[in-house]
């Protein structure tokens, strides 16, 4: 309607997906290569969560169109409500192949023999599932199995779980945990911050035709981001609302009053939408009222199942008193979390983590500013006080298999650096952080992955100073110091003699195994890290407590 006055070749602000409108933030980019890496490095499983409108279908369909067809053979499930049987039909179906069986054994006997056959002509098979957190859970125990089609070196196939935030608490049940540990990548996908929005808006009106003929005012732009958060699809809804108005209005301007306007406008056409809806919902409501009443009389047990079973069904429904979740496990609110740490600088950030982690190693607290500014400033900075450290980047199963306490590195948006947050402990299942956030000093491990990109550090002693051995055939003291330290893990038997010899290569790679490391037999710091957990008498600080790990 408004494409001619502002001279569009196309509507801007559409909100179906179009490839030729893809605008990628800096967190689609990074999101982006995420999926990237886990498909490259053949992780199995990668995740990939993020709010309603956030973008997360463009940053998938993005990645799918960047997989060559010569190295790679892709799918994509698109909200998946099916059974086990559906799926893998629908799976077989995509990749071209016989789909009519309706045993399952049969359905997956032939995607193996597909699989088996693209890992021969050396293609990538990747398996990309939207809207994840609608899938029950026997059927992700399905994707679970088939995961397990692989050869003796490599995956042969890797799936992308992408969904709502829900999508964690899903994998996070009991009876998905062998699903959820095998995860190597994940990433939650966040809003855009003020200056994507401005490039995103600029990019669709330029993608469009505009030619100047349309202009958004600073105030304007400011109110459009505070009202969308900076979520694609809410900008794209209230930009389109603002042109038609300014369309209405012959006005090729747009200013804060036409944004204010629209959001009015959209604000009064939802209460009229809710309002159309209660003319049923209070029927019903009464209906539920009756039948709890009934629920107190003998006989009456049918109408107390329904009850509940009705209440169970509606949106926002309270639990009973026997259902009260306990206020320490209730969801906290990523933005007032990420907003809590926007409100402290970098530099103190590191001070406060660090100075928790500096406590359980019993070393001297950092008094004053680090500088943060400094290459390895935070290596020199563990370096003074007697500590090493080692990069982490992964997942959070493969932190908490760590078993040590963690600095994790965080990413606030539209904020420079970074900021800190030391993990200290596991109770119960929650997470123990330090300094506390909101109050708390526990987080659940949905809530903590919702801001947490994978990157951080782990604090460690090198106790007998063993150097890293990478080299068969290295030989001294700190190699008979390695062989005693195996030796009181129950890795090495025997004198120990100084030679880092195929005997003491062996032993180090039985003990990575067992530890879920790369087993390659270099002891470097990560192996050295693991190795003083279990050998000689330097307990050192653990996440878990004794009885729990």
């Amino acid at each position: 309607m408004y494409c001619d006055f502002y001279g569009f070749r196309e509507s801007p602000f559409t909100i179906t997906p179009n490839p030729r409108f893809i605008f990628l933030s800096k967190n689609h980019k990074e999101a982006f290569a995420h999926l990237l890496y886990g498909i490259r490095n053949h992780g199995g499983f990668i995740a990939l969560t993020g709010e309603v409108g956030t973008g997360k279908t463009t940053v998938l369909r993005t990645l799918l169109g960047q997989l060559d067809e010569t190295n790679h053979r892709t799918a994509l499930i698109f909200n998946p409500c099916l059974s086990g049987l559906e799926l893998l039909a629908s799976i077989n179906r995509e990749f071209g192949l016989d789909c009519r069986s309706t045993s399952i054994a049969e359905l997956l006997n032939t995607l193996n023999q597909f699989l088996l056959g693209q890992n021969t002509d050396g293609r990538t098979v990747v398996l990309v599932i939207d809207e994840a957190q609608n899938l029950e859970t026997q059927v992700l125990e399905q994707i679970r199995l088939i995961s397990n089609l692989e050869t003796e070196t490599d995956k042969l196939i890797q799936i992308v779980l992408a969904g709502q935030p829900e999508l964690n608490r899903v994998l996070e049940q009991p009876q998905l945990r062998q699903l959820n540990q095998r995860i190597t990548v994940r990433y939650h996908l966040r809003p855009m911050d003020f200056d994507d929005t401005i490039a995103y808006i600029g990019h669709r009106l330029a993608i469009a035709g505009s030619r100047g003929a349309v202009l958004f005012t600073p105030s304007a732009l400011k109110r459009i981001f505070r009202y969308s958060g900076g979520l694609p699809r809410l900008i794209n809804i209230l930009c389109d609302r603002v042109l038609l108005i300014g369309y209405t209005e012959e006005r090729r301007e747009i200013t804060e009053k036409l944004v204010n306007t629209a959001i009015t406008e959209m604000r009064r056409e939802g209460k009229s939408r809710r309002h159309r809806l209660g003319w049923w919902l209070t029927p019903l409501l009464l209906l539920i009222a009756l039948a709890g009443a009934f629920a107190y009389l003998p006989g009456n047990f049918w109408f107390a199942a329904t009850s509940r079973t009705v209440q169970a069904t509606l949106p926002g429904a309270s639990h009973t008193a026997e259902q009260a979740p306990n206020q320490t496990n209730t969801p906290v609110e990523t933005d007032a979390l990420v907003r809590e740490l926007a409100g402290i600088s970098e530099a103190e950030s590191a001070r406060q983590a660090f100075n928790v982690l500096a406590k359980l190693w019993q070393v001297e607290a950092l008094v004053g500013t680090p500088e943060m500014s400094e290459q390895g400033g935070l290596e020199l900075l563990a370096n003074k006080h007697q500590l090493r450290l080692v990069r982490f980047s992964g997942n959070l199963g493969a932190l908490l298999r760590l078993d040590t306490p963690a600095l994790l590195e965080l990413t606030i948006p539209g904020s420079s650096g970074h900021r800190y947050l030391a993990l200290t402990g596991t109770d119960h299942g929650r997470l123990l952080i330090a300094p506390p956030l909101l109050g708390r000093n526990s987080i659940s491990s949905a809530d903590l992955e919702s801001f947490w990109g994978g990157r951080g550090y782990l604090l460690w002693k090198n106790f007998l100073k063993i150097p890293p051995l990478t080299v068969p055939g290295s030989n001294g003291a700190g190699v008979g110091r390695l062989q005693q330290l195996l030796a009181s893990a129950g890795y090495y038997a025997g004198e120990p003699n100084g030679v880092y010899d195929a005997k003491t290569s062996a032993a180090v790679r039985k003990f990575q195994a067992d530890r879920g490391i790369t087993a390659d037999g270099r002891v470097g710091e990560q192996t050295l890290l693991l190795l003083y957990q279990r050998g000689g008498d330097f307990a050192p600080p653990r996440l878990a407590k004794k009885g729990e790990s």
